[in-house]
């Protein structure tokens, strides 16, 4: 199985707490479309207040890229249901666009992850020639071509491959860790005994180094 599989198959919170330096958007950057994870190499490209930039940036991008956005701040809306059409006949991943979308109600049948600031109706121009594959900034994060980017309802987190797959394999524990902890609870057992929480508490009364810890069986 591959990273983007593996990274399928966790949510973005567990590979953020497997990796607590790793880069995390600004929550103001949201999934438009709800239940929906995305995870794949980053292609980049700018469009302020103009989306001919995004059109020609879908036409250069490969099965599997995540459109990513920098707008400059812009207000006005760079992709909507059209784009976004097009993107999943294309077989993107997603789209991710540090500024406004439109076309709420398509997109949420298209069924493509999308994230974005908000929507807005209003569209910009379709004159400008920026080119795309440059690094750039979004959401606070510097985003380069082929970054990993992987989102789901929590939010975003974009590094370089191999910064995440070195935390892969802790992500997957927890994971699994709190799959039981969940299914111990739906069983009655409090959250506190599936955790060293006791004596954590009580180590960091006397002044001494302690993490909390899940105690479970991730096997079940």
């Amino acid at each position: 199985m591959d990273l983007i599989e593996r990274l399928q198959q966790i949510d973005v919170s567990a590979l953020s707490d497997a990796d607590k330096t790793l880069p995390v958007a600004d929550p103001a950057l949201r999934a438009m479309i709800p239940d929906l994870r995305m995870a794949g190499p980053a292609f980049t490209v700018l469009a302020v207040d103009d989306h001919l930039p995004v059109m020609a940036a879908l036409a250069e991008s490969a099965p599997g890229d995540v459109l990513v956005i920098a707008t400059g701040g812009s207000e006005r809306a760079v992709f909507g249901e059209l784009f976004a059409t097009e993107a999943r006949r294309r077989g993107l991943a997603g789209i991710v666009a540090d500024g406004y979308c439109r076309d709420l109600r398509g997109l949420r049948q298209i069924g493509l992850p999308v994230f974005a600031r908000g929507t807005t109706p209003r569209s910009g121009s379709t004159a400008s020639r920026a080119t795309s594959g440059a690094t750039i900034a979004v959401g606070g994060v510097d985003v380069s071509p082929g970054d990993i980017v992987f989102g789901d309802d929590d939010g975003l987190l974009i590094a370089a491959a191999e910064r995440i797959a070195a935390a892969l394999d802790t992500a997957e524990l927890i994971g699994r860790s709190e799959r039981a902890i969940l299914a111990a609870q739906a069983q009655g057992e409090a959250l506190h005994s599936l955790t060293n929480y006791d004596e954590h508490v009580a180590a960091l009364d006397h002044d001494e180094p302690s993490a909390l810890e899940f105690r479970v069986d991730e096997r079940r």
